[in-house]
């Protein structure tokens, strides 16, 4: 099978999109039922804050399933890398902004889904992402963002 398309993840983040996923569709769905039960135990659904907010909820939490699962489906676990060469999924780059004093540090992710705990996300869809995607340390580009453009040097990487 071809990993072309397929978005790649640490196996960190798969296991925990799988536990949620099957929490959301075991304990989850069974406790929307017992509240939609209550809401719908108050009156006239037609005129029930209860029930309407409890299908929303319930709106909500079915579209987080079908994003896991199209995640899980979709995505690569992987390989843990021992260097870092240039910015990348799964790697931690620590870029300096112009004109501020202190690097910022991110985990750079093809999907929001992947994360290290404790530490700012960005995604290659991101405008910081997609300026930094290839870059090694001691480049210097330039971010085009909905706020207006800044530059940012790509200070180090390091496997995530």
């Amino acid at each position: 099978m071809s990993d072309e398309g397929k978005i790649p993840i640490s196996a960190d983040s798969l296991e925990r999109m799988k536990a949620e996923l099957e929490d959301l569709k075991t304990r989850g769905r069974t406790e929307m039922g017992a509240r939609l039960k209550r809401a719908r135990e108050h009156g006239d659904i037609r005129e029930n804050a209860d029930y309407d907010a409890a299908k929303d909820d319930q709106g909500l939490m079915e579209a987080r399933i079908r994003t896991l699962e199209e995640t899980i489906k979709d995505s690569v676990v992987r390989e843990e890398s021992r260097e870092a060469d240039e910015a990348a999924p799964g790697v931690i780059v620590t870029v300096k902004e112009e004109g501020l004093d202190e690097p910022e540090e991110y985990f750079l992710a093809a999907s929001p889904e992947d994360r290290v705990e404790g530490m700012r996300t960005i995604t290659l869809s991101s405008p910081l992402g997609k300026a930094i995607e290839g870059k090694r340390p001691g480049e210097t580009v330039q971010v085009e963002a909905p706020g207006g453009s800044f530059t940012v040097e790509v200070v180090s990487l390091r496997p995530g």
